[in-house]
């Protein structure tokens, strides 16, 4: 590094080289967060999308953070120009953007080779995130502490400094919204990756422009300590400022959790929740960065910041549980994607603001707080930012995986508040313990007296236990029913709620007897006979098909119906059902053991907790049948079950003549989710179907059939086989949801892949990369178009005679209960 400018010009940077470096940092942090998400999505097809490989991503994209902020000040001397070495290391980022892009695929599936070994696999996880994130994340930790060298130890400076702060996290919202409102959804993670690399290089050329023409002063040797032992302890602030961080991660966790079981789990909605909250941080770092210069004691005024995230935390509970408001009986009718999504801004901004312009304004405060004790900037900022960090860290981490499930979301947000109060006794025990100032020092921000102070933090920690008390649990007909729990007969009976470690979960009662089962505000089944018939079809339909089935993957548990509608089949000895939350066979199971028939005792049942994608991806076992009864795919990540890759994998997974079956909702969506979701599925199967729940001429949603190669169906072949199954558990099977026998069940058939040929034509194909499904699902999550959808679909009816055979009997019969079926009668 050229370092000839540092003796030839020391003049003071102009307002408009601060400005300018500002705004550098604000692509800084737009270039992050779209890396951030396409990694992130592109990572869960492998690893899968549990919260153990969630965690596990964040973690390691946060100690990557934390390490390059620790490392930079250490390796790289103080006597290179700041601005040079921030531009190198925006060059990097981005050359590391286009080599994880390229080469992520490869270390996927040298992990899947090495995920056989399940001792190892986990290991193997954390490896394949640490080789993709570590690299480029540790670089992007080391930019903030790189430019603190340019920055000069006074009050103006690390005013700056707070400012280049807010300013990266206010770039992140806007990488927030780029990435989810617009490159993801329109385009792709190749687009999305080139967006950020060309940010990297534009910050890089910059930088290295303005480096030339911005002078460097080498930082001066250490100054002199001071005498007050409350200016110079440094422990209290790192302390404060990593339990900041551990609430503030926590507090995205529970509240991210909280807020998509209200407003829906779209990507929109979970876009538009993190953008608030990194809004929040951006606006309260940048405010308290305008500040500081003018505070006379910077860890009293960081002290009453965590004393008011304690009001604020608070609040925010109150907000989601108590005082969100909701949409109206009529809420179908509010219009576009663009009303609702106004309507959640303002909720969202009025809860989560105030904490998170706190947690924001928590770091330029703990800057002016300990910048007297450091003479390396970059040391200092560093050192700071990973204590933040690692909190973080810990905070999302332990949240996640242990408190909400130990303790719920309730008393994880009582802990909120104690932290807050914590990290604030952090910063005012020092003043409470220390001899009080002369009476004739009026200019003192110091209490007279120390009775005074003790007052003063006993009122802190009263106020605390009055806030931690006054935070509610979440009424169950909303944690049950979310947005739509307004419309929903009050007289519905709580059976059992859950927090787990994936989702949130509950069993309802109507009334009239009616029991559902929901995840996240959603209700994802119940015993109402439409319901109850499209999970008895995805299990019966291909065993009843299949010629000799002996084992079978069942994606998702639900009710335990589908896997327990193959139970009856005699030869089918090996049934695995994997089930990513724990609490669903455990606690939602036995509710629902009437038409399950206890299918999580049944000793031919293994159940496995994963991620399907995940469980798929890595297992080496073939199955005769995998039929999947996976969750909405609005819900932001459950597209990854719809794709084609996702297919392609089911296929390999089959045994010769095995069938694949997938379900696919008609309700809550839109006519072009529907024909992308089957699309994708027959351009993997094109010998494919389409069969519905149909009964009086309308079905809530189809479910898709799939083999290797032309299937025919021998009605006379089936007719033999039922006498040899044991015919009064199949039938009662059957007639539960209002089957007669087993043509009424083959009389659910819809149309075939080349009748659909026209009516796809366009769609668009629902890929890992582009995840387009979840986007035009989560356009209209309560749209009510099943009605339509299935008279388009039925239009192409014709009666397949090469997909059916047998007598002239036989096969007139189930002709005409088609019809009949599809005609309502």
């Amino acid at each position: 590094m050229d370092s000839t400018p540092l003796e030839r010009d020391a003049r003071a940077p102009s307002l408009a080289s601060f400005a300018l470096i500002l705004l550098l940092f604000v692509g800084s942090g737009c270039a992050a967060l779209l890396y951030e998400m396409v990694w992130f999505q592109m990572l869960e097809f492998t690893i899968g999308s549990s919260a153990v490989s969630i965690g596990m991503l964040l973690a390691t994209f946060m100690a990557g953070l934390c390490l390059g902020s620790l490392i930079y000040p250490r390796v790289v001397p103080a006597t290179w120009h700041p601005l040079r070495v921030y531009a190198l290391l925006e060059l990097a980022i981005g050359l590391l953007g286009l080599a994880v892009l390229t080469g992520i695929d490869y270390l996927g599936n040298l992990y899947v080779l090495s995920a056989v070994n399940v001792r190892w696999e986990l290991m193997m996880r954390g490896v394949l995130c640490a080789a993709c994130l570590l690299p480029p994340t540790m670089l992007m930790g080391a930019t903030l502490p790189a430019v603190a060298r340019w920055v000069e130890a006074t009050p103006r400076g690390v005013s700056w400094l707070g400012l280049f702060y807010g300013g990266n996290t206010l770039g992140a919202v806007a990488g927030c919204l780029g990435a989810g409102f617009y490159l993801l959804r329109v385009y792709n993670v190749e687009v999305a990756t080139y967006a950020a690399v060309a940010i990297n290089f534009a910050v890089a050329i910059i930088a290295l422009a303005l480096s030339y023409r911005l002078s460097f002063v080498v930082p001066a040797a250490n100054p002199a300590p001071s005498t007050d032992l409350s200016q110079t302890a440094s422990w209290p602030i790192y302390i404060t400022i990593a339990i900041s961080g551990f609430c503030a991660l926590g507090a995205e966790v529970i509240w991210t959790r909280l807020m998509s079981i209200l407003l829906g789990g779209t990507t929109y909605t979970l876009s538009l929740i993190l953008a608030v909250f990194l809004a929040g941080l951006g606006l309260g770092s940048s405010a308290a960065a305008l500040v500081v210069r003018r505070l006379t004691s910077p860890r009293l005024a960081l002290g009453w910041c965590q004393a008011s995230l304690v009001l604020a935390t608070a609040w925010c509970a109150a907000s989601i549980v108590q005082g969100f408001p909701y949409l109206p009986l009529e809420h179908q009718f509010l219009g576009s994607l663009g009303t609702y999504l106004w309507l959640d801004l303002v909720r969202v901004a009025v809860a989560l603001l105030p904490a998170a312009c706190l947690w924001g304004a928590s770091f330029p405060l703990a800057l002016a707080a300990i910048s007297a004790t450091h003479a390396d900037r970059g040391r200092m900022v560093g050192q700071l930012y990973a204590a933040n960090t690692i909190g973080a860290i810990v905070g999302s981490l332990l949240f996640s995986l242990w408190l909400i499930p130990a303790i719920g979301t309730q008393d994880s947000q009582r802990l909120l508040i104690a932290g807050a109060t914590l990290a604030a006794l952090f910063m005012f025990l020092p003043n409470a313990l220390g001899a009080s100032p002369a009476r004739s020092d009026t200019s003192s921000p110091y209490p007279r007296s120390r009775a005074r102070r003790f007052t003063g933090l006993a009122a802190v920690v009263g106020v605390s236990v009055l806030a931690g008390w006054s935070v509610a649990a979440m009424p169950f007909n909303r944690l049950a029913f979310g947005r739509i729990a307004e419309m929903i007969d009050p007289g519905v009976k709580e059976l059992y709620r859950g927090e787990g470690i994936n989702s949130t979960v509950a069993v309802s009662e109507h009334p009239n007897g009616l029991r559902s089962f929901h995840v996240s505000g959603k209700v994802e089944a119940s015993t109402l006979v439409d319901d109850m018939r499209t999970q008895v079809i995805l299990g019966t339909l291909p065993a009843l098909i299949h010629p000799k089935p002996q084992s079978a993957l069942v994606v998702g548990f639900g009710a335990g119906v589908t896997a327990g509608a193959l139970i009856p089949y005699l030869g089918i000895t090996r049934i695995v059902i994997c089930e990513i939350e724990p609490l669903i066979p455990q606690k939602v199971g036995p509710f629902f053991e009437v038409a399950n028939s206890s299918v999580a005792h049944d000793r031919f049942v293994e159940i496995v907790y994963d991620d399907a994608r995940h469980f798929v991806t890595t297992t080496p076992e073939k199955f005769d049948i995998i039929t999947s009864d996976s969750i909405h795919p609005w819900v932001k990540g459950a597209a990854s079950l719809y794709t084609q890759e996702y297919f392609e994998q089911m296929r390999a997974h089959l045994t010769p003549g095995g069938i694949a079956v997938q379900w696919v909702p008609l309700y809550d969506t839109n006519v072009e989710a529907v024909r992308s979701a089957i699309a994708t599925f027959f351009k993997v199967f094109p010998h494919g179907s389409v069969w519905s729940n149909g009964k009086r001429g309308k079905s809530f949603d189809v479910v898709l059939l799939g083999t290797s190669e032309p299937l025919r169906i021998d009605l006379d072949e089936i007719e033999g086989r039922m006498a040899q199954f044991d015919r009064s558990i199949v039938l009662q099977s059957l007639n539960y949801v209002e089957f007669k026998d087993a043509f009424d069940l083959l009389a659910t058939f819809a149309t075939e892949a080349d009748d659909l040929k026209e009516w796809l034509d366009g769609a668009q194909i629902n890929r890992d990369r582009n995840m387009r499904l979840q986007y035009l699902a989560g356009m209209t999550p309560h749209g009510i178009v099943f009605k339509a959808v299935h008279s388009e679909i039925m239009a192409r009816y014709h009666f397949p005679a090469s997909l059916f055979v047998g007598s002239d009997e036989h096969l007139a019969a189930l002709k005409a209960r088609i019809e009949s079926a599809n005609a309502g009668k």
